[in-house]
């Protein structure tokens, strides 16, 4: 047994097929199988049911395949969970729902590749559900995510920043009231996939509010523009940190009781890079509270 077949099984569970698997580990598909008879041979265990046309992975495997994540997780921390704080190098897997790709995160990388040049974040954007998905599977350290009505057990949310929900219509606007305008004007949701989404839809219904819904988009720019092009209104949260040109749109609060989304770093609590993610933790606190992204606030270069 080796890393890299654990690697491989990893692989094979993750994306269903030897085919799909041998492409993500960069391997052929006869090595791939390969791998998983040798594996098979020495623990004297099925790993798959072969009887299928595409093997699949007997509840013996799937249990394997747990175990299979935490070594490999183990196994890729044995340097991070020994480096001081102060000398942070190698690569660490951030998630981001994409409402923070324009504004926190690139401000907060920024700053913490100045403060720690051999680090090399690799972000990867999603939506809370499948990114805290990804950190159990342990093909991510950690995401920066709306905070989920429920967390995970053995996961830590550590809180980044609140952000209330408002109403986006076009420039120009003379109505001022929020619900009169969600109840005439063309409604352009935000992803009900999103918790985001979810919590719009939540206080739609509380309010008692029918929208005339005409699109369901994912990100705050596409949702932005067709706001911009008069195409509707929508609700969105308020970025902590705002891209540096935002379009000309006007802006509304929902009154007082607007819900408020809540953006926060999430990860296992028996991660072997708590020293990391506590400093990554550190740069977003920091850079939710600059709340701009302008050249002095970015790190040096």
């Amino acid at each position: 047994m080796s890393i890299r077949m654990l690697r491989t099984l990893i692989a094979v569970e993750e994306q269903k097929t030897f085919s799909a698997a041998a492409e993500a580990v960069h391997v052929t598909h006869a090595a791939v199988s390969q791998q998983m008879r040798a594996l098979e041979d020495e623990w004297q265990i099925a790993l798959f049911d072969r009887s299928k046309r595409t093997p699949e992975l007997t509840p013996v495997g799937r249990a394997i395949v747990a175990k299979a994540r935490e070594v490999v997780r183990a196994y890729d921390n044995i340097v991070p969970s020994v480096v001081d704080s102060d000398t942070l190098e190698g690569d660490i897997a951030l998630g981001a729902v994409p409402t923070t790709l324009t504004g926190l995160v690139p401000l907060a990388v920024s700053r913490l590749k100045s403060a720690f040049p051999k680090l090399h974040v690799q972000v990867h954007p999603g939506l809370t559900t499948p990114l805290i998905s990804r950190i159990e599977r342990g093909t991510l350290d950690a995401a920066i995510v709306a905070r989920p009505p429920v967390l995970p057990p053995d996961f830590d949310y550590r809180h980044i920043a609140d952000e209330p929900l408002q109403l986006l219509a076009a420039k120009g606007t003379t109505c001022d009231d929020p619900l009169e305008l969600l109840a005439s004007r063309p409604f352009i949701r935000f992803n009900r996939d999103a918790v985001v989404g979810q919590m719009i839809e939540s206080w739609l219904q509380r309010k008692g509010i029918r929208v005339q819904e005409s699109m369901e988009l994912d990100g705050l720019e596409a949702i932005s523009s067709m706001v911009f092009a008069n195409l509707g209104v929508s609700i969105v949260p308020a970025s902590c940190v705002p891209s540096q040109n935002p379009l000309a749109v006007e802006r509304f609060s929902l009154g007082p009781d607007a819900p408020m989304r809540h953006l926060g770093l999430i990860y296992r609590r028996d991660s072997l890079r708590l020293n990391m993610l506590q400093e990554i933790e550190s740069v977003l606190l920091d850079s939710a509270a600059i709340g701009k992204l302008d050249p002095n606030s970015l790190g040096a270069t």
